[in-house]
């Protein structure tokens, strides 16, 4: 390479660093923003009106200031978040793309929830502490900004434990229909399924409308459980999966296990082993398998979560394919099939 390619390459890799630090610099602008046209309900205005909704009529349905919100507007179209279409000759509408169908808090494919619980002013207190964390093995970032961590905390707050349900229960009904779609084979032969740490119970609600044959049992806190939205085919379970799980041919996990460590995880997933029959029993995982795809597009969605659980948990953490290896292994299980879905997650079977 000579002087002058030299040259150009490290302008061009300037100019770019020029461009990515100011990303950084004003980069929660972007969640803060979003957050808002959420709480706003611009997406869900839009939706129900059926069609392009002009600066006027948006400001009259959400009863908003007409140059605030056009501010916000022109922010967001600028993002591609929404785009502008024309309604007649002379009028500009506001309607919605792919993406801001996701902010709607009603879409199939919402994941307003989520948003709402990473943009709390609980969850976003927890990053200030993150150099600490990394400095030092003391408490999490999360015990440090609010005295307790984050279960104990939910428990005693219900508005947060409620964005937290709210939250696993969005992402549940993107990955469960990825399930469904790319791996259904995974619950042939199953007749019960405990999803362990189950929440209010979408996840395994989905699976058990998909799969009628499979009789469900939705185990987890009893206070999280005593509030779960009722199904039928599903039995609701109240315990502690450190002491027992209910027996059944299968366990299912989605994004519980990434919350603890690896001690956490053996002893939680010995006492799957012994809740399942040892000649065809399984767990089932549904979790982020780190390094596996070079090709991912959603592979950096794993490594934020993995800061995440950084900050939120004292052990928790996205893990390798070698990773979950270890902790299947230790816990029992001599093999395990690892299936891509479309979604954030994998599917890991693991066999005693």
């Amino acid at each position: 390479m000579g002087d002058i390619e030299v040259r150009g390459k490290k302008e061009d890799e300037d100019e770019k660093a020029e461009v990515d630090i100011w990303n950084y610099v004003f980069g929660y602008v972007k969640i803060a923003v979003v957050k808002c046209a959420i709480e706003l309900g611009i997406a869900d205005a839009i939706d129900k009106h059926g069609s392009p909704m002009t600066l006027s009529q948006l400001t009259t349905t959400l009863k908003c200031q007409p140059s605030r919100l056009y501010r916000i507007m022109r922010f967001l179209v600028h993002y591609q978040i929404f785009k502008e279409e024309p309604i007649t000759k002379d009028s500009i509408g506001f309607a919605l793309t792919p993406l801001s169908r996701r902010l709607s808090r009603h879409g199939e494919r919402s994941m307003a929830s989520m948003i709402l619980l990473q943009s709390s002013p609980v969850t976003l207190a927890t990053w200030h502490s993150l150099s600490a964390r990394v400095l030092d093995s003391g408490n999490s970032p999360f015990e440090t900004a609010h005295g307790k961590d984050v279960w104990s905390y939910a428990e005693e707050n219900p508005r947060h434990s409620k964005l937290i349900d709210e939250a696993m229960a969005c992402d549940a009904r993107v990955a469960v229909r990825a399930i469904i779609e790319g791996c259904p084979q995974v619950f042939d032969g199953i007749k019960s399924l405990v999803d362990v740490g189950g929440g209010n119970g979408t996840a395994l609600s989905m699976l058990v409308k998909a799969f009628p044959w499979i009789h469900g049992i939705d185990f987890d806190l009893p206070r999280v459980v005593a509030v779960a939205p009722k199904v039928d085919g599903i039995k609701y379970v109240g315990g502690d999966m450190f002491e027992c799980v209910p027996k059944a041919d299968a366990a299912f996990f989605m994004w519980v296990l990434h919350d603890w460590g690896d001690e956490e995880c053996i002893q939680i997933l010995k006492k799957c082993r012994e809740a399942i029959p040892q000649d065809k029993g399984k767990v089932i995982i549904v979790e982020s398998v780190l390094e596996e795809d070079e090709n991912d597009k959603l592979e950096f969605v794993g490594l934020m979560l993995d800061m995440v659980m950084m900050t939120h948990t004292n052990k928790g953490k996205e893990r390798t394919l070698k990773e979950w290896k270890y902790v299947l292994g230790e816990a029992g299980f001599t093999r395990i099939d690892v299936k891509p879905i479309h979604a954030v997650q994998s599917v890991i079977e693991a066999y005693i």
